[in-house]
């Protein structure tokens, strides 16, 4: 009685009809009755003393029911350190930063009022650059540093500077290392602030009932946090605080992290408990939400003269801005990956995440790597260059694999990391990598190839988990209820596609409720960094193992049979040697009945939980350790045509080879990987965050913010590897940020390679190129 597999076909998204005629609604679609609204007042200036704030009109303007300051709510909250106030007191570090709320009767009424506050600060020396932040001397943008609480594992603030936490990595010996090199390249690169410009902004509504419930609903990756966080600021019970999350118009890291929510409830508080709307617009969404990191590097290679790594030597500084959030996390996720997927036994990092007085940062589709690879790939491609080896050659020879350790030494297997080299080698084909990696095609234009390789793993806290339950309809079908939020990636989908296989049913009778309570669902720690299919999943086949169970213990009294001779298939239980001999779920979900009507065994519900194993702290001194479950790897080109004149170009091709384990839906996970990809290339050809030399941000809105356009996009080629990972169900591995890693670097290498310069910063622009020409020609006169 088998009905065919479901895991490695195509499954229509359980969300794609709601999504395309328009129908989903989104946190701001909903608005209750008597629902309040706000408006925030912003800093003006990046570093300064709050002298003063009046709001002596703003008191009594129209619809006005209360106004927050910082002083009123002087508090403090942190994804890890817990540096950041709701409402800047004492003094601002961000231009954009939130100083003061209106609460109001009306959007418009809110907005008039914020205007009429007056807000008096003394300007301080703004620190803009990260080299600037470690200086000695250098302002310090915490001075109370050290009294901040630590809230989470591999953090460590260094008080008296700009450093809210470090990581570093020491294997093998860089003294033997650099006597085997007999080819050593040093370079710089710099990277700047960008946005996550997600299609919905950040919205979060809060009421507070008579009993002290408190209800946010908002547009959140990580609902249960802002539930405990909630619970923990403000001294309430957490049963009593629920947090509701329909869908979610594209999150990509940036609602991560808890912030509207806490300023939606101390409005709800400030207002009674009424219920209050927090939205940002695009400009406070560029402004004041949390983007991208910034990041300086510094890299240095060393190689046998026929490309074989030797030793390798990092320095990333992140640019976190004023607060640390998630960064402490993001500069260890560096170091723990900071040879790219290659093998180095000889291995130097130092990865700090350094304050300064720009817009602070968070977690980001590839959690840094998307930087970081940037310039290890980069580096590689000079490296090759200098050794006279193509570069495919060089990432093939140096290829991690079996039996070789990551630079936090845990060893290498085909089931944790995959493989790489076979990625390399269906992507040699699929790029026609044979015709060379830059061809003149006339009229002064070049056609040019860049490579890049990548790999991740996770970094989750020790104890991230997740809970899922399965119940059933009369009819037999089945209500999957798990914590997961959808935001675009299809995670629920892929859950529902990996129960159906796992009991052998038709995933159209399998229901999800696409949103999330916390009062109803079980917790899962964050729909964050591509883990949904391995946590949650894992918990789903849990869930799914006790299902089968119950119902087989309950058909062996109904068939008269032992449990070891039933099978689960196409919503029976029946005998393996005699398969007519079954029994439908209907008939065992809610008891199974006897003749004479009495009914024993009551409802079954599968019920599964799993929490991450066998991770753990670093070691402070050398970084030993393991920090993640498995990694994912891939290769990854980009092909443009480049006007040697103009020094423009266009993009013309872009392809990815992914060891994905087992694609659960293989169009599912292509259209992630492409995705992925498009957002790497916006990135790299024109995103980025125009600070002025006082550090306000000047790109405010979408008319100087950038992004990639419909029609400009390149043609997207898609490739798979599959090897299995034996802890994950069904073998697949993480792969839904993937497909922006690379593109970045890639991208860097096929101009460099066209221009004939080195192009170490992005993002790649026109104007950029033509000056690194210029510059260039310049040196060699």
């Amino acid at each position: 009685m088998h009905l065919g597999t479901t895991v490695g076909t195509r499954l229509e998204r359980r969300e794609a009809w709601e999504k395309v005629t328009g129908k989903a609604k989104y946190t701001a679609d909903t608005t209750a009755a008597g629902m309040l609204y706000t408006s925030l007042v912003t800093s003006t200036v990046a570093h300064g003393k709050i002298v003063n704030i009046d709001t002596t009109e703003a008191d009594h303007a129209a619809g006005v029911i209360s106004i927050l300051t910082g002083k009123r709510v002087s508090i403090l909250s942190g994804a890890l350190l817990e540096d950041r106030p709701p409402l800047a007191f004492e003094k601002v570090r961000y231009y954009g930063e939130p100083v003061a709320m209106v609460v109001a009767l009306a959007p418009e009424l809110a907005a008039a009022a914020a205007r009429l506050i007056a807000v008096e600060y003394e300007p301080l020396p703004a620190v803009g650059t990260v080299e600037q932040a470690l200086a000695p001397g250098a302002p310090l943008v915490h001075e109370k540093l050290g009294e901040y609480v630590v809230t989470a594992e591999d953090v460590s603030p260094e008080p008296g500077t700009n450093i809210a936490s470090s990581c570093k990595i020491r294997k093998g010996d860089m003294a033997v290392g650099w006597g085997a090199s007999e080819v050593v390249i040093e370079r710089h690169f710099s990277l700047p602030a960008s946005s996550h410009a997600a299609m919905e902004t950040h919205c979060a509504d809060c009421e507070i009932a008579a009993d002290g419930t408190v209800t946010v609903t908002t547009a959140s990756q990580s609902p249960y946090t802002v539930k405990k966080l909630l619970a923990k600021l403000f001294s309430l019970e957490e049963s009593k605080v629920i947090v509701k999350v329909p869908l979610v118009g594209g999150g990509y890291g940036g609602k991560s992290t808890v912030e509207l929510e806490i300023l939606a409830y101390l409005a709800s508080q400030a207002a009674g408990g009424r219920p209050v709307r927090v939205q940002f617009d695009r400009e406070q969404e560029l402004a004041t939400t949390p983007g991208r990191m910034a990041l300086e590097a510094d890299v240095k290679l060393g190689a046998t003269r026929d490309g074989l790594l030797q030793a390798a030597e990092y320095r990333f500084c992140l640019d976190t801005g004023a607060y640390s959030d998630i960064a402490p996390y993001m500069a260890k996720a560096m170091a723990v990956d900071c040879t790219g997927p290659y093998r180095l036994e000889n291995v130097s990092c130092d990865s700090l995440c350094v304050y300064t007085n720009h817009n602070y940062c968070t977690a980001f589709r590839g959690f840094s790597h998307e930087s970081f690879t940037f310039c290890i790939e980069r580096a590689l491609d000079e490296l090759a260059k200098a050794c006279g080896v193509d570069a495919l050659e060089i990432r093939r020879k140096n290829a991690v694999g079996e039996g070789d350790t990551s630079p936090t030494q845990v060893r290498i297997t085909r089931s944790n990391t995959g493989d790489l080299t076979a990625c390399l080698n269906q992507l040699e084909s699929m790029a026609n990598w044979q015709e060379g990696d830059l061809v003149d095609i006339g009229d002064n234009k070049v056609r040019a190839k860049g490579l890049a390789c990548l790999w991740k793993t996770p970094d989750p806290p020790s104890n991230a988990s997740a809970g899922a339950v399965i119940t059933f309809n009369s009819d037999g079908s089945l209500n999957l209820s798990t914590g997961v939020v959808e935001m675009g990636s299809g995670g629920q989908t892929s859950l529902v596609q990996m129960l159906a296989d796992k009991l052998n049913m038709e995933a159209s009778r399998i229901h999800v409720t696409l949103g999330v309570d916390t009062a109803l669902a079980p917790e899962y720690y964050k729909t964050v960094a591509s883990m949904t299919t391995y946590i949650a999943g894992r918990a789903v086949m849990q869930a799914a193992d006790d299902l089968v169970r119950q119902l087989k213990e309950r058909a062996a009294i109904a068939l008269r049979s032992p449990v070891e001779d039933l099978e689960c298939g196409g919503e029976k239980i029946y005998l393996r040697h005699l398969p007519e001999m079954a029994i439908g779920f209907q008939d065992l979900a809610f008891g199974v009945k006897y003749p004479d009507g009495n009914t024993v065994g009551g409802q079954v519900i599968g019920t599964g939980s799993f929490v991450v194993n066998h991770i753990g702290p670093l070691d402070p001194e050398s970084g030993k350790g393991k920090a993640g479950t498995a990694w994912t790897v891939g290769a990854q080109m980009v092909e443009v045509e480049y006007d040697r004149t103009e020094h423009t170009y266009r993009l013309i091709r872009a392809a990815t080879v992914m060891d994905v384990g087992r694609a659960i839906d293989p169009e599912l996970t292509a259209c992630l990987i492409r995705g992925g990809m498009s957002m790497g290339l916006s990135l790299a050809s024109r995103e980025m965050f125009h600070y002025s030399a006082d550090c306000k941000n000047e790109t405010t809105s979408l008319r100087t913010y950038k992004l990639l356009h419909f029609g400009q996009e390149p043609r997207y080629l898609v490739g798979f590897v599959e090897t299995p990972q034996q802890d994950a169900p069904f073998g697949c591995r993480a792969c839904s940020e993937h497909g922006i890693i690379g593109m970045p670097a890639a991208l860097g290498n096929a101009l460099s390679r066209a221009a004939d310069v080195e192009l170490n910063a992005l993002p790649i622009q026109p104007e950029n190129i033509w000056q690194a020409v210029r510059t260039q020609r310049g040196e060699k006169r």
